[in-house]
């Protein structure tokens, strides 16, 4: 990946600040993000999915509620670029319809790296899967 700008859903978010031990594909290609200098977006709504993520795994008992709270406030610190206007939205909503995505939650992270000309770092095999052949700036992030 060499943009200078790199995109991430929540699905990365939540698997960055959720693991232990903190080693991860995750967190190293966060590492060398931040020692290159990359700049981190997202839409406004990644804080919101990123929120109910940590609770739901909290309420399947996969994290403690301490852990989810914890969690939350290291994504509150990654210093990541929050993008919402009404641009953004639209874009979304018609590239949600063009690609016949069932919601516009996932179309809002492809609609903000296309529209800055960035790299999508996703954790979500199935989004992945929908827009691989459509996008080539889209990367699939996960465990080997």
């Amino acid at each position: 990946m060499t943009a200078s700008v790199i995109c991430v859903d929540a699905n990365f978010v939540v698997r960055l600040v959720s693991r232990e031990p903190p080693e991860s594909p995750y967190r190293e290609l966060w590492i060398q993000w931040q020692d290159s200098g990359r700049t981190i977006v997202a839409p406004t709504l990644i804080y919101y999915e990123v929120s109910n993520a940590l609770h739901r795994m909290s309420q399947a008992g996969q994290l403690l509620p301490e852990r989810a709270s914890q969690a939350l406030e290291a994504a509150f610190n990654l210093n990541v670029r929050l993008y919402g206007d009404a641009g953004l939205h639209r874009h979304a909503l018609n590239m949600a319809a063009t690609l016949r995505l069932p919601a516009t939650y996932d179309a809002h992270y492809l609609a903000l790296a296309e529209q800055l000309s960035a790299e999508f770092c996703t954790a979500d095999r199935r989004l992945f899967q929908a827009v691989r052949s459509t996008f080539s700036w889209v990367h699939l992030v996960g465990e080997s």
